[in-house]
């Protein structure tokens, strides 16, 4: 990216992808961050994962152009399980969920690929 102000955006699945793990950020911070990336990025797909006290809160973005393919809301419920949490919701541009375990985010972030790549 160069710039390094985040996060680097990869193509999955024709969709401009990116993903992070925060520490020592609550959950309710990341909506705010989740419209951050997606004014930075045009068009696209943002997940952020927060790691507090072990625990993860998971957000979804998708930007306005992209709702008809893709749903934050079904990113977020692939996602949750695979950190030992279950649902999630919101709305297709933005969603929300969680999870005991944060250790797996590497794998939720997969998990999210798959989704994009249909």
């Amino acid at each position: 990216a160069g710039e390094g102000d985040g996060p680097e955006v990869r193509q999955i699945g024709g969709v401009p992808f990116l993903a992070q793990v925060l520490r020592g950020v609550s959950g309710k911070d990341l909506p705010a961050i989740i419209d951050e990336h997606k004014a930075r990025i045009g068009s696209g797909a943002v997940l952020l994962i927060a790691e507090a006290d072990g625990k993860a809160a998971v957000a979804a973005g998708v930007t306005a152009d992209l709702t008809d393919r893709v749903s934050a809301v079904d990113l977020v419920r692939a996602v949750t399980p695979v950190l030992g949490g279950k649902g999630g919701g919101g709305r297709p541009d933005m969603a929300q969920g969680g999870g005991p375990d944060a250790g797996n985010a590497e794998a939720a972030i997969k998990a999210a690929e798959q989704i994009l790549e249909g």
